[in-house]
């Protein structure tokens, strides 16, 4: 039976991610920072479909703690097949009206936690011949709309590239940008979102299950919904320029900028 360890499992993608692997029959290793929030999923996703779930309570910020979810990736002895790379947040304010000190927190979980976690698993996998991982970037990478923006560009790309290097070693890996998902995430971050259309919403069933088909495609990137397909497909042709002014725009309509 195989094992994928799910970071910010206790809640929106990562939480379903955690739930559709459970019912495939994927052992699981939840990391995330609420242990009671840990506990009680384990507790569903075991009793409902007969998996073992381990918890691994971590706050991705926190080098000494990232390095103990590191250190469960490269234990060969209970090998991780899949990892998800999901934590994540927006401060959901200006730069200049942020605590420095809250961005580099930012910046070490929606970054070096990724990059950390990424060359932990991989150069586990790499030396078994196999394994798969999955970064959770997003359609907002693509865009100017501030330093979650900037993080996420990063994820994407640093993706790409590690996917091209690792070509014909039997690991895959495979970035993930969803568009506006159904989740508390913006809520949790305190930006408002009552002006986004209702048809630029996803569901974060049909996130995952899209994200999963696209990893048995070999895909390297997955980008869920006909809508952001399109939409990412002809951003590629329009001037940064205008691409920023336009970001800036509807960041302004919903209290950001």
């Amino acid at each position: 039976m195989s094992t994928a360890l799910v970071t910010g499992a206790t809640a929106g993608i990562g939480r379903e991610f955690a739930g559709q692997l459970a019912a495939k029959g994927v052992d699981l290793v939840l990391v995330a920072r609420d242990e009671a929030r840990l506990a009680a999923v384990a507790g569903e996703l075991s009793g409902r479909h007969g998996v073992a779930v381990e918890v691994l309570p971590a706050d991705l910020s926190d080098r000494a703690q990232l390095e103990r979810v590191a250190e469960r990736l490269r234990d060969a002895a209970r090998p991780v097949d899949l990892l998800v790379n999901n934590a994540g947040y927006s401060l959901g304010s200006r730069f200049v009206d942020s605590p420095v000190e809250a961005e580099e927190q930012l910046l070490d979980v929606l970054v070096r936690a990724v990059l950390v976690l990424s060359h932990a698993a991989a150069t586990t996998m790499v030396g078994r011949g196999r394994g798969q991982v999955i970064n959770v970037s997003s359609v907002a990478g693509l865009t100017a709309s501030g330093t979650y923006a900037a993080a996420k560009s990063y994820v994407t790309t640093f993706t790409e590239s590690l996917s091209g290097q690792l070509a014909g070693t039997g690991v895959q890996v495979m970035a993930l940008l969803p568009g506006y998902v159904r989740t508390e995430f913006h809520e949790r971050a305190g930006i408002e979102m009552s002006t986004i259309p209702k048809p630029m919403w996803l569901s974060v069933d049909q996130v995952v299950a899209a994200s999963m088909k696209d990893l048995g495609d070999d895909k390297v990137i997955s980008i869920p919904g006909f809508q952001y397909k399109v939409l990412t497909t002809a951003g590629r042709l329009v001037p940064k320029g205008l691409v920023r002014r336009l970001t800036n725009i509807v960041g302004r309509g919903r209290g950001r900028t």
